[in-house]
């Protein structure tokens, strides 16, 4: 059993190593992979399956008792400066695993016939993959260096993603669009959480990156992109626990979106942006 939970890095790995398989694949035989089309959603779909399958186990370990279980390496010695990378997994981990590979998986499988006839198929699964595995990673980092670099993969993936269709110009507008609003919000500590969460006032990218295919919306809505920065104010909360100024800021901003997001849904024609 420990040697499962020592093995946790598996989780964002599969995924990962399927974008790797597809990218290569696409740049050294770009017209001989593209008769294989389908075998591209498999390995991607099979590998990301592989990967929920593994959070199942450890969120059903987590919840019936089984200790937090923290592994670190040294990365970086320099004096008495050690910088590390690992992995934690604890309940909150656990459940953000479950939660983003079940519905990533979800949503591989729908994109497999909605997108199967677009020019861009397997480079569509390959970033797919990619920002899964970045979410994965993040959801894993031990500490806030890991999960800016992870966060950092998020964002690229996504913009990546939103301007798919690049050669629309609402496409290519939106996706630069989230890019910036979100390189704004990472100056700060709580503005990135806003910014990732499209809160207030930080909120004006999320409508317009509907410019991606359906299947991206749904990513970036259900759980990943979204609920990257839910995510680091819970794994931070003990902190922002002992500042209670910084705790109302929190509660007033998420009041203030769903009342701004409930009366923009009033008047927007467009299902997909509500």
């Amino acid at each position: 059993m420990e040697l499962i939970f020592q093995n946790a890095w598996l989780v964002p790995l599969f995924p990962f190593l399927a974008s790797i398989l597809l990218g290569l694949g696409l740049f050294f035989f770009p017209n001989s992979i593209k008769k294989f089309r389908r075998l591209s959603s498999f390995i991607s779909i099979m590998f990301l399956n592989i990967a929920m399958l593994l959070s199942f186990h450890f969120f059903w370990q987590q919840i019936t008792g089984s200790p937090i279980h923290r592994y670190l390496w040294s990365w970086v010695l320099y004096k008495n400066f050690v910088l590390e990378i690992g992995y934690l997994l604890d309940p909150l981990t656990s459940i953000m695993l479950v939660l983003v590979t079940t519905v990533a998986v979800m949503v591989m499988i729908y994109s497999d016939s909605y997108m199967f006839y677009d020019e861009g198929y397997i480079k569509f699964f390959c970033y797919l993959s990619l920002f899964t595995a970045s979410m994965l990673g993040l959801v894993l980092s031990p500490n806030l260096i890991q999960v800016y670099i992870f966060w950092e993969l998020v964002g690229m993936c996504s913009y990546l993603l939103i301007g798919f269709w690049f050669t629309r110009p609402s496409a290519a507008n939106a996706c630069q669009k989230a890019f910036v609003t979100n390189r704004i919000g990472d100056f700060g500590l709580l503005l990135g959480p806003v910014a990732k969460s499209a809160q207030f006032p930080l909120h004006i990218w999320l409508p317009d990156a509907m410019e991606g295919p359906t299947p991206i919306s749904a990513l970036i809505h259900a759980a990943t992109m979204v609920a990257a920065g839910i995510f680091l104010i819970a794994r931070m909360f003990p902190l922002f626990q002992m500042l209670p100024f910084v705790m109302s800021i929190i509660s007033w901003t998420g009041a203030i979106t769903a009342l701004l997001g409930a009366t923009i849904a009033l008047a927007q024609k467009d299902l997909k942006k509500v």
